[in-house]
């Protein structure tokens, strides 16, 4: 059944993209001086980043589901 309420959720949700890659780069950028490390940096931190990001929302929908 569609549920108009997670259809947008997961359209706000596209926003995190761009937000994570920006993030990404700029700290990426602040560590080191060179194209190849900086890109290296972002990309393990994007990495991180959404890693940290499923955990959070894996914890939430848990206590979700006990609440």
């Amino acid at each position: 059944m569609f549920d108009p309420l997670l259809a947008n959720s997961m359209g706000l949700l596209w926003h995190a993209v761009p937000i994570i890659l920006a993030i990404s780069l700029v700290y990426g950028a602040t560590r080191h001086e060179l194209l190849k490390p900086i890109l290296l940096h972002a990309y393990h931190t994007a990495v991180w980043i959404v890693g940290f990001m499923l955990v959070i929302a894996a914890i939430l929908v848990a206590v979700s589901w006990f609440v």
